[in-house]
Order: C-alpha cells, then structure tokens, then sequence
C-alpha cells in the first residue's frame, strides 16, 4: 500500500465565500419577510438575491480557479465516475455541481418572477406593469410555487453537507468558512502538486467588487424601470 501525504490548499476565494454565506442570509430573510408580510423588506431582499446570482454567473466565467464552472460543471460520465469512487479534483464533485446549477437556476427565477409578481391588493413588482395581467398572474403563481422547490433544494444541500460530515467524515463547511481544504496525495516516488490552489490575493478581490457594483447598479436600474 503506497503511503500518501495531506496538503492544505486554498479551494474557495474570499469573493466566493462570501457570495455564500451572504446569499444564506438573503434568502432567509426574503423567507422570514414573505411569512411576515414585511412586503417591502421581502422586496429588497429578493434584489439582494438576484444582485449575488448576478454576480455568481459572471465570477463562474472570471472568479478563482475553484469557482470557475469550467473546473465543476461536468457531465453524465463524470457523474457515474464520481458515483463509482473514482477521485476528483478538489471544489464542487461533479455530483454536488449538478445540485449548485439546480439551485442556481430556481433562484434565478424566483427573483426574476417576483419582478414581474402582484398580489392584486398592495403589492406589484417593478416590472409587472410591462406585462399583461394573465403573464404577471401566472408568474406570481409560480413565483410561490416555486419556494417548495427552493426549501427542498436546500433541505438536500443541508442533508448533502451532513452525510459528508458524519458518514465520509469530510468537512464542507470549513473550508467553506477558512477558505483552505486538506487534500490527501501520493507520497512517493515524488510528491507532485496535482492541483494547483486557487488565486486569492487583493487584485482578485477588487475584481470582484467591481464585479458586484456592476451586478447591483444593474439590478438598481431594472427596479428603477418600473
């Protein structure tokens, strides 16, 4: 049995991480909000929401190495590869990137529908008036369908992080927090860094507020449309 050796790596961004656990919050609070009727806060909340997937979609294409969906999104084989106990590459397995493109989309479309959403009392979306009734009708419709979908997404991400913690025995959540993830590599003939660590430094930073301004300044100006 050839020895293997474990090295610390840096997987996730800054910008990444905190696109994470910001949009955890947002979409808490758009929940909290809509069960409340706090109508104006669930409103600004769901900007919030579109304003990070808008920012995610462009850091997938010019984020750090990790982020990129180049590195993760895979397909059908790779999945069965994954399934079978073949090794992959450190950041999202090609399993868990099929659950991040899922949950990416259905929050896209939860936020872009309530733009064109109305309750027919006192709340209408900022766009709904380019729209004719029927369409803003049937996208408010589905806007509240679609917050099962939403739960039960996260309910299997949650249930995913859980499994890998107490059944793998691997921790999802810290490096998801420190930035950093073990990966255990061959020892001998001669250690060989098989995967590079991602870039983190403050010039990707900078990319990436300028990244968020643009995303938010786009999101400001379709609110502002209506």
């Amino acid at each position: 049995m050839s020895a293997s050796r474990q090295r610390s790596i840096r997987v996730w961004d800054l910008p990444t991480r905190l696109f994470h656990w910001l949009l955890a919050v947002a979409l808490v609070g758009s929940f909290v909000t809509i069960k409340t009727g706090e109508l104006l806060w669930h409103a600004l909340f769901g900007q919030c929401v579109l304003t990070l997937l808008l920012f995610r979609l462009v850091w997938g294409f010019i984020g750090g190495r990790y982020a990129r969906f180049s590195q993760f999104v895979r397909g059908p084989s790779a999945v069965l590869n994954y399934l079978r106990g073949g090794s992959v590459a450190p950041g999202h397995n090609p399993l868990g990137a099929l659950s991040v493109i899922a949950l990416l989309g259905v929050l896209l479309f939860q936020a872009g529908s309530g733009l064109f959403a109305n309750d027919d009392i006192a709340f209408e979306g900022p766009l709904a008036r380019y729209v004719s009734n029927a369409l803003s009708s049937a996208l408010t419709t589905w806007h509240r369908r679609n917050e099962v979908i939403i739960l039960g997404l996260v309910a299997l991400h949650v249930g995913a992080i859980l499994y890998y913690r107490f059944i793998r025995g691997k921790n999802l959540i810290g490096p998801m927090i420190r930035g950093d993830a073990m990966l255990n590599e061959p020892a001998a003939p001669a250690p060989v860094d098989a995967h590079e660590p991602s870039r983190d430094d403050p010039g990707l930073w900078v990319r990436a507020g300028i990244v968020l301004a643009v995303c938010g300044l786009a999101v400001k100006a379709l609110v502002s449309a209506g």
